[in-house]
């Protein structure tokens, strides 16, 4: 499972619909119904907010407005809790949205180099729903390549 820490106006549509379905499965564990993946250390950001579901709201409502804005349907119904008002966002260390950025731009550039030349020297950024803060890459995150 990845939900994507980068905005995802930087993924291409594998990664988008990806989250998108992740993101969904997401919510399903933290709203209990259902039990795969309820030990998922990636939840683990959305669990520790105060309002769990809303907070994960937040993230795919992101998620689907980049869809919308692709053309792609979504069905945004299918977010279980729509943030009524703002939502504080989640922090997110620089570590983390950089180890992530890395992660993207490789699998970019090797199954949709065009989206990777469209952002070779560009910053990250982060999902609206996080703020980026000082610090390493979250203890959370099963780290696949040296750093």
């Amino acid at each position: 499972m990845r939900l994507w820490s980068v905005h995802p106006r930087f993924l291409d549509r594998q990664a988008l619909v990806a989250c998108w379905r992740e993101g969904l499965l997401a919510q399903a564990v933290i709203g209990k119904t259902s039990g795969g993946y309820s030990q998922h250390p990636q939840l683990s950001r959305f669990r520790a907010t105060p309002e769990p579901l809303a907070s994960l709201g937040a993230f795919l409502a992101g998620v689907v407005d980049e869809a919308d804005a692709r053309g792609y349907r979504f069905a945004r119904d299918k977010i279980l809790r729509h943030p009524s008002g703002a939502v504080p966002t989640l922090d997110l260390t620089a570590g983390q949205l950089d180890y992530e950025w890395r992660h993207l731009m490789a699998k970019l550039e090797s199954r949709s180099p065009d989206r990777a030349a469209a952002f070779a020297g560009a910053a990250p950024e982060p999902h609206p729903v996080f703020t980026v803060v000082p610090g390493p890459i979250e203890p959370w995150e099963r780290v696949t390549a040296p750093e």
